[in-house]
């Protein structure tokens, strides 16, 4: 017993260091978009890499069909995990985000380069702004908009570039969350 426990560890770190991707970093949480490589050990059948549906969901052998996004990859992991446990004695399963091609937030607006710029590290407003290709001459520092989804609705964070180019209200220079979208009148 001790020894099969000690070759699906082993397993489960050579999946680790094989993959290419990320693996859980403990707080992210996954997205439509993103792209998951889920694997069980010593189950060809059962390995693959799937996009995050934009209706948050993803299928697994097995497994079906569930809500992926909002959850981390723990969360996703304890799921298949319990579902294949109906099927396999004892699956070893390994899930990494190989891209967080989910995690966007978009610029519009009077800046160099709008668009969606993916974000795989945090990133607070000021640095949306700087990939963006900075403001414009024409911009409205002061007038920022950023328009967050909470649930069903959006809400409005006004945001003025002015005050944290003068060092004040640094608070305002919030980080960012997947889906933001930053309007630059």
């Amino acid at each position: 017993m001790r020894k099969k426990i000690i070759i699906r560890l082993f397993a489960a770190v050579l999946l680790l260091l094989t993959e290419i991707g990320y693996s859980d970093t403990g707080n992210y949480l996954i997205n439509p978009g993103d792209m998951l490589v889920i694997s069980v050990w010593n189950e060809e059948a059962l390995h693959g890499e799937m996009r995050v549906l934009p209706d948050g969901s993803i299928s697994f052998p097995l497994v079906g069909s569930f809500i992926a996004a909002g959850k981390s990859v723990d969360e996703v992991q304890k799921i298949v995990l319990e579902k294949l446990t109906k099927y396999l004695s004892d699956p070893a399963v390994t899930i990494s985000v190989k891209a967080v091609d989910g995690n966007t937030v978009y610029v519009i607006g009077q800046v160099g380069k709008p668009g969606n710029y993916s974000m795989i590290a945090p990133l607070n407003v000021t640095q949306a702004l700087s990939l963006a290709g900075g403001l414009t001459t024409f911009a409205k520092a002061n007038s920022i908009l950023i328009l967050r989804r909470d649930g069903e609705s959006t809400k409005p964070i006004n945001f003025q570039f002015g005050e944290i180019e003068t060092g004040e209200n640094l608070d305002s220079n919030i980080l960012l969350k997947s889906g933001d979208v930053i309007i630059v009148p």
